[in-house]
């Protein structure tokens, strides 16, 4: 672990003594959990120019337009060939029976 020395307002340091309080932590704590969390979501979220979202959407209308379109005889030859897989022990009976109507259209 690393120390830093770090000089905040007053009013600043008393509201994070509040919130540690509140979370029931201690203010080191606290800081270290608000620090991380700010970095992670400099990491994850990210605004994306527009440009780069027209790019983004016309490429994948001209793979779309590439794909063409399937008879219902391959669309039908396709599902038959595809591999049936038992479905995980944490699903419960009434939520398999619910994802099997959505996938049916229902």
């Amino acid at each position: 672990m690393s120390r830093l020395t770090l000089r905040l307002p007053q009013t600043l340091h008393q509201q994070l003594i509040r919130l540690a309080e509140a979370e029931g932590i201690s203010l080191n704590q606290y800081i270290v959990y608000a620090l991380t969390r700010q970095a992670a979501s400099a990491d994850v979220i990210r605004a994306i120019p527009e440009g780069e979202i027209d790019q983004q959407k016309q490429s994948f209308q001209a793979f779309l337009q590439q794909l063409g379109q399937a008879s219902p005889t391959q669309i039908e030859s396709a599902l038959a060939e595809r591999e049936m897989v038992e479905p995980e022990p944490e699903l419960s009976p009434q939520t398999i029976a619910r994802l099997q109507q959505l996938l049916a259209g229902e």
